[in-house]
């Protein structure tokens, strides 16, 4: 099997490079070799397998062509600008967010033209996708109504992934992710960025701003459970989804209050300190649109699993970024 994955530089790109190459196969199918594409080349991994590392802008037709041309049995559709940027800059969001799923699914198309085609495709969507007013738990057969850019783009992608998958052009899956937490290394331009943040400074020694309200909930995974989630999407028989290919994931529900409360008894008051309460009603504004909570029942049953407690999240994060040490001079991821 050959192995596609477009937003190979990013955080979750690279997790999930690594953990494929640790599995070395699947399901049942062994990797053969692996494309890594991103808007600069993505580092090589230490592998023996054949590995290509590509510069490409997927919004480009001609670029993703290039991409598709070695016909990958498997792609996995990272690539995007976060939810700040693509509301910042209409423009740009809708280039990239958007005209990258159309010049890949156009590039698919091609090759399945001149010869039969039909790669499995997991594409990153987000809970984005829904906009209130919503129940306080979100039940799976409730309609997507975006409030942002960012999330009208990806709802479309969702519609395109649907619509292709149903004239059996791609073998789609949608994964909609929480908000991942906790993301090693700088912080991006993401609304969402501060969940992580909060978190990821203090652990380090470092100050970090909270711009909304302690008792605010969100829907949030760990990078391991993120990595999951797609890998399962990779394996798993898609029969059972029908022409709906798109799934709320599993997650953890928890307020600002419960993350801060979880540093504390892992890292110490201490930690907590660090915390500087500087309201962003710009920031509070995005994140009151998004959902708190869902009932994913159907990716449940499904056989995709979240995390359980904010205390495992921040535990798996000292052990994966932070070399299994908190405070001044940890290692950043």
């Amino acid at each position: 099997m050959h192995i596609l994955i477009l937003g190979a530089g990013g955080m979750i790109g690279r997790k999930l490079t690594g953990q494929l190459l640790a599995e070395g196969a699947v399901g049942a199918r062994a990797i053969t070799g692996l494309t890594l594409a991103d808007i600069a080349a993505p580092p090589r991994p230490d592998t023996d397998l054949p590995v290509t590392c590509a510069a490409a802008d997927l919004s480009d037709p001609a670029a993703a062509a290039r991409l598709v041309a070695g016909r990958p049995d498997l792609i996995f559709h990272l690539a995007a600008i976060v939810s700040g940027e693509a509301e910042a800059d209409f423009d740009k969001g809708y280039r990239i967010n958007l005209g990258g799923m159309e010049a890949l699914l156009a590039a698919i198309r091609a090759e399945g033209a001149r010869a039969p085609y039909c790669p499995r495709l997991v594409f990153t969507s987000s809970l984005a996708v829904f906009g209130a007013p919503f129940p306080e738990v979100i039940p799976d057969d409730f309609a997507p109504a975006p409030l942002t850019s960012y999330g009208t783009q990806k709802a479309i992608c969702e519609l395109l992934l649907n619509d292709h998958s149903r004239r059996g052009l791609v073998d789609g899956v949608g994964i909609r992710l929480p908000t991942v937490v906790i993301r090693p290394g700088k912080p991006n331009r993401a609304a969402s960025g501060f969940f992580s943040g909060i978190l990821r400074e203090p652990l380090i020694g470092e100050p970090a701003a909270l711009p909304v309200p302690r008792e605010t909930r969100h829907w949030f995974c760990s990078p391991r459970a993120a990595v999951g989630y797609l890998i399962h999407a990779a394996g798993m028989d898609t029969a059972p989804l029908g022409a709906q290919r798109c799934l709320s994931m599993p997650a953890l529900s928890a307020t600002v209050a419960d993350e801060i409360a979880a540093l504390e008894r892992i890292a110490g008051p201490e930690a907590v300190r660090l915390i500087r309460e500087v309201p962003d009603d710009g920031i509070a504004r995005i994140v009151a649109g998004w959902p708190q909570a869902f009932d994913a029942a159907r990716a449940t049953a499904l056989g995709f699993r979240g995390d359980a407690d904010f205390d495992s999240i921040i535990r798996q994060h000292i052990a994966d970024d932070l070399g299994g040490r908190i405070g001044p001079g940890a290692a950043r991821g």
